[in-house]
């Protein structure tokens, strides 16, 4: 039942405790412990699938290197601590969707532990312990529908059984749902930015579930712990969290007992659900998989990872707010997408001299703009030619109305800008007597709003757009202002 309090109220009397786990797959060729296809997003049910992940008797295990370098490279990025040897146990639970009736995962020996991840909220800076990172392999997919006769029945494939998954965890250091969901967002963009993941929520490359308690403020002991599940997006992540906070506030404010439940997030309702009670870490029976040998980490191996990552999102959001006087706000949107990363960062190496700041207007509106509307589109827009089109509009060759048309032309493959540019005859007018013989056909094709000017009504804009149509958005708007303005302030006789 839902609680009339609000979250910020709740906060006021109880401190939440929140700690987050995300589940990561990871990019690469083949799964994690054997050499079936990692491509089945869009493949046919349980067609990337062979003995290994299936589980049949008799099959053994082989690491793959690849997973476990994305998992050393997130160590590295979050500071986190690696061990000279790791090794793998065996997580024994009973589930449809698990073939073997466990799964080989890391206990306690991740291959790293103790790191630590710093946002922007809107409180300030707040940076969060990661408890460990470690490797494991995916489940199947259950799949719930109905039958020809109407019934229901669960269905699995395997496609996704065996898939290298990495699980981040963090230190119970998540106080408010901002915090969770900001948490979530930066390390989906340290995983993008460091190649581990395209971590897309929308498509389960990226799972968050929250465990969330709460306790009396000015009190240490934890209360008790409720997992959430079922949270595909970052909005869902806030939401959930904030419901979750109230509903366990508004139980305690009327006297009743927490119980340690995994619970699900209902987008639709905006409500939690119980889904089971929740496991203990020895309900799961851990073990030393004995089918895997430990796992030593060379000193030069880590190294070479180190050196060979790119420059983290933290400190790219610093370089372009520093060196290239982005906004802030700018700097976030621009390093939070990976396509408006590579376009704003290709745009300036085709052309250094390019003003930063206009470029990530570009980049910011129209670019990401489009992209809202054609995912794909992306890999049409170049990097040179939208440096070329942010020049020529700086330069007042191109207006900014014939410009969003030239971009959109290039966009759905038109050419090049300078080509689109010539074909189209965009030429921005500035020459000022042109402009004022523009102004005085256009003052005197609108008597009445001459009339309405007169009068002392607002019409400016209305004189600009008009010159601005007679142009075709050729003429330079700054100017076109200053004629109109001029022109109708000297009266019409002048």
């Amino acid at each position: 039942m839902a609680s009339t309090a609000t979250p910020t109220a709740a906060l006021e009397r109880y401190e939440a405790v929140i700690g987050i786990e995300v589940h990561c797959q990871l990019k690469t060729a083949s799964k994690m412990f054997c050499g079936c296809s990692n491509a089945y997003a869009d493949a046919p049910p349980n067609t990337h699938t062979c003995p290994v992940c299936l589980g049949l008797p008799g099959t053994l295990p082989v690491i793959n290197r690849k997973a476990v370098e994305h998992v050393l490279a997130t160590g590295v990025a979050i500071g986190a601590e690696t061990p000279p040897a790791t090794r793998w146990d065996r997580k024994n639970y009973f589930y449809p969707d698990l073939p073997k009736g466990y799964q080989i995962s890391q206990y306690d020996l991740p291959l790293a532990a103790h790191g630590r991840l710093s946002f922007q909220t809107s409180e300030g800076e707040v940076t969060i312990g990661i408890t460990r990172a470690h490797l494991e392999e995916d489940t199947a997919k259950l799949v719930h529908a109905t039958d020809d006769a109407g019934g229901r029945v669960s269905l699995i494939d395997f496609n996704r059984s065996g898939a290298p998954l990495m699980e981040i965890v963090t230190d119970p250091d998540v106080r408010t749902a901002e915090q969770a969901r900001r948490y979530a967002e930066e390390l989906q963009a340290l995983l993008r930015a460091i190649g581990a993941s395209d971590a897309d929520m929308e498509r389960g490359q990226m799972r968050v579930e929250a465990n969330v308690s709460l306790r009396p403020r000015g009190t240490e002991p934890f209360g008790i712990r409720v997992e959430v599940k079922n949270m595909n997006s970052f909005r869902s992540v806030e939401r959930a969290i904030a419901y979750e906070i109230e509903r366990q506030a508004a139980a305690l404010d009327a006297g009743e007992t927490l119980t340690q439940d995994t619970r699900g997030w209902n987008e639709d309702r905006s409500t939690t659900y119980v889904m089971r009670s929740k496991e203990d870490s020895h309900d799961y029976r851990y073990f030393p998989e004995p089918d895997l040998p430990p796992l030593r980490v060379d000193a030069a191996w880590l190294a070479a990872i180190r050196d060979a990552l790119p420059e983290l999102p933290a400190a790219r959001r610093v370089r372009y707010q520093a060196a290239l006087g982005l906004s802030a706000y700018d700097a976030a949107v621009i390093v939070g997408d990976a396509a408006a990363t590579a376009i704003f960062e290709g745009a300036l190496a085709a052309a250094p001299a390019t003003d930063a700041k206009a470029l990530a207007n570009w980049v910011t509106g129209a670019f990401l703009g489009l992209l809202r509307t054609e995912p794909d589109a992306a890999a049409r827009v170049d990097p040179a030619e939208l440096a070329d089109l942010v020049g020529r509009v700086a330069s007042g060759e191109l207006s900014g109305t014939n410009a969003k048309e030239v971009f959109a032309a290039h966009a759905a493959g038109g050419g090049t800008v300078a080509a689109i540019v010539e074909a189209r005859g965009f030429r921005q007018i500035s020459d000022t007597s042109a402009l004022a013989a523009i102004v005085d056909e256009v003052i005197a094709a609108n008597p009445k709003a001459l009339e309405d000017f007169r009068a002392g009504k607002p019409v400016l804009g209305f004189f600009v757009g008009q010159v601005m149509k007679a142009t075709r958005g050729q003429a330079n708007a700054a100017l076109v202002q200053d004629a109109v303005r001029t022109r109708l302030e000297s009266g019409p006789d002048a």
